[in-house]
């Protein structure tokens, strides 16, 4: 039953309209899928509210099938998995690159911080250095950003 509501809700947060950038501040709404046991993926969720996104949260105890649905393969995984405008974002991307991502309009699946890296958007203190990876539905990898 848990499938069948993730694919549900998975199909319809595709298909909302939602604006082609994030220029002028028109951002698009966020749907988060989440554990309902991470806090930082909470603190993933209020970064982007702060950064001006009305977000939308499901706490889904298995979070396989939205991950399988929405391209994310298990080297880009991370703990929670964010769609909008047509965009997959995985794990703690802060909310400046999704913002450059969408006003780039660029051909992607998406976005990923894979894991859980101290000092990304979320994680809490620490100042590890990560890389953004843009990925595409054909395999397709590259850095996005180096933080």
């Amino acid at each position: 039953m848990k499938q069948i509501l993730a694919a549900a809700l998975l199909s319809i947060a595709w298909v909302l309209p939602t604006p082609a950038g994030a220029q002028g501040g028109d951002l698009p709404p966020v749907t988060v899928y989440k554990s309902p046991w991470c806090g930082c993926c909470g603190g993933w969720v209020e970064h982007m509210r702060a950064s001006g996104f009305a977000v939308t949260v499901h706490d889904l105890e298995d979070l396989a099938p939205v991950k399988a649905s929405a391209g994310v393969s298990d080297d880009l995984m991370s703990c929670h998995t964010a769609l909008l405008a047509g965009y997959t974002i995985e794990g703690h991307v802060p909310a400046s690159d999704v913002i450059r991502l969408l006003d780039s309009g660029r051909a992607a699946r998406g976005l990923s911080v894979p894991g859980m890296v101290a000092g990304t958007p979320g994680m809490g203190e620490g100042d590890d250095p990560y890389q953004v990876i843009l990925f595409t539905d054909a395999g397709g990898r590259e850095v996005f950003a180096n933080h």
